[in-house]
């Protein structure tokens, strides 16, 4: 449902913005753009591969694609994400619905593999929010890179923060500190950062360990001066995913 009300609201501010799914207009969220414009809407039916090779096309002519598609679908379009978007560094955004474990929907949805698949693709950057209003600032940014980008996030793990602010564009690769610490610091993705914040606050209670808490929300580039500055001063770092 964000991701949803997100596009459609940005899209009426950009013409440029289409959106491409591949046969999951109401599961990704991607029909609402169609209910602001028909013209801008396209279902590509169960193929997966034409829908990036769609999206590279329209990203030549000056538009900017949103392909909305689950996770464990988009392995399908592997080699024209690599070499028709990426390695022609097209402004191409991918929404990954589904990203990480999705119980509801069986086995066979379960994003499980595009941390590993896409972090050593060329031009690629790769973004997780931990909450409503981060994906979309996150959605946002990737409108305005000039290469190709992809977001992923899990279906129901929303944090109900709602989408009252206007979206910020964020500096590519920089993670965001949510919590200082000096004993241990978590390194945190998407809804594992509200975990972690719990999970410090009752360490420093229970065991008096002072723990931070780092929303890396860039997997790729990660934000490898802020973790080397960290290992630098000593702290244990432990990662959440």
């Amino acid at each position: 449902d964000a991701f949803g009300k997100i596009i459609s609201k940005l899209a009426q501010k950009d013409p440029r913005i289409v959106g491409i799914t591949a046969a999951m207009p109401s599961g990704t969220g991607l029909s609402t753009l169609k209910e602001i414009s028909e013209s801008r809407f396209f279902d590509v039916g169960i193929a997966e591969e034409h829908a990036v090779l769609f999206a590279a096309g329209m990203a030549t002519r000056g538009l900017r694609p949103v392909c909305a598609i689950y996770s464990t679908f988009l392995q399908r379009a592997y080699d024209p994400i690599i070499h028709d978007v990426c390695l022609q560094n097209l402004p191409v955004l991918f929404c990954m619905d589904r990203a990480g474990l999705s119980p509801n929907d069986g086995p066979t949805h379960h994003g499980l593999f595009d941390l590993a698949y896409l972090r050593c693709v060329p031009n690629a950057v790769v973004m997780q929010p931990k909450d409503e209003n981060e994906l979309q600032d996150m959605i946002a940014t990737g409108l305005k890179l000039d290469g190709p980008s992809f977001i992923r996030y899990p279906r129901g793990a929303g944090e109900g923060t709602g989408l009252g602010k206007e979206p910020a564009i964020l500096k590519t690769g920089q993670a965001e500190i949510v919590r200082e610490g000096e004993d241990l610091v978590f390194w945190a993705l998407g809804p594992m950062v509200s975990e972690a914040k719990k999970l410090a606050e009752c360490l420093e209670i229970e065991e008096d360990i002072t723990c931070g808490v780092v929303n890396a929300r860039f997997v790729k580039p990660l934000d490898q001066a802020l973790l080397k500055r960290q290992v630098i001063e000593g702290s244990r770092i432990v990662t959440m995913e």
